[in-house]
This record gives C-alpha cells, sequence and structure tokens, in this order.
C-alpha cells in the first residue's frame, strides 16, 4: 500500500468553470504505479469549488458559469459585503458544489468516464492562485 500526498498552487483565473485535469494528474505521476486505488482532491478555499463534469464541449463551461450565476447572483442583499460584492455569493456555489472530490484508480489511471474532466470552479471575479491538495492511495 502506498500513501502519496501533494499541495499545489493552480495559477488565477477568471470567474468560471476550468478544466485542471492533467494539472493535477501530473503532481502526481506516482498514479501510473497504482493497480487500484483513490485519489482525492481538495481545495484549501471557500470561494472556490472542485466538480467532474464534461470535459468535450467548450460550451459546458460556459453554461455552467451562466447557471451559477442565476443561482446566487451579486444582486441578492447578502448581509457578509466587506470583501465585495462577489465574495458571498462564491461562497454560495462553493456551498453547492463542494470543497473535494474523489476518483478510483484502476491500473495506473483515474477511472474518469471518456467526457469526464476535473473543473476548478472559480467563482469570484478574481480570485488569485488555488491551492489544492491531491492524496492517493492504493496498491501497487
Amino acid at each position: 500500500m502506498a500513501w502519496i500526498q501533494r499541495e499545489i498552487e493552480l495559477r488565477p483565473r477568471r470567474r468560471g468553470f476550468h478544466l485542471v485535469t492533467t494539472e493535477v494528474l501530473e503532481a502526481v505521476p506516482e498514479i501510473a504505479g497504482l493497480r487500484v486505488g483513490l485519489m482525492h482532491i481538495f481545495i484549501r478555499h471557500t470561494s472556490a469549488s472542485l466538480s467532474i463534469n464534461e470535459n468535450a464541449d467548450p460550451d459546458v463551461p460556459v453554461d455552467l458559469e451562466m447557471a451559477f450565476h442565476r443561482i446566487a447572483p451579486e444582486t441578492l442583499p447578502y448581509v457578509h459585503t466587506c470583501e465585495g460584492p462577489d465574495d458571498m455569493p462564491a461562497h454560495v456555489k462553493a456551498s453547492l458544489l463542494g470543497s473535494s472530490v474523489s476518483l478510483p484508480i484502476r491500473d495506473g489511471r483515474p477511472c474518469l468516464g471518456t467526457w469526464q474532466g476535473i473543473y476548478l470552479c472559480e467563482h469570484r471575479l478574481s480570485g488569485g492562485p488555488r491551492r489544492v491538495v491531491i492524496t492517493i492511495h492504493g496498491e501497487t
């Protein structure tokens, strides 16, 4: 059994849904040596989140951003406004999506579906760099 953990910094991105599958997998090349296991990815922020969704059609992240912007618009009468008008809606969106995703590992690869990818969901207009902890555990 092997345990590996890395913390990486994702570059700043504008508000939206951004594929980060390649960045995450490049951070843990040891995954290739696992026959079976689990990968857990956790974001250390409260105004961004992680999600697994379609990675093929570029309209998908655009539509996801539009839908989440309507679910938690900046125009609601939020009480927590000291960090700007995009902060509290970002917390709402992050709460809906969550701070982590887990993927099974089989034969050295994450068991993502054909059209699935790992997304950084940036909910601030410009949230800055985001720290992500990647933990993998499995049998070689």
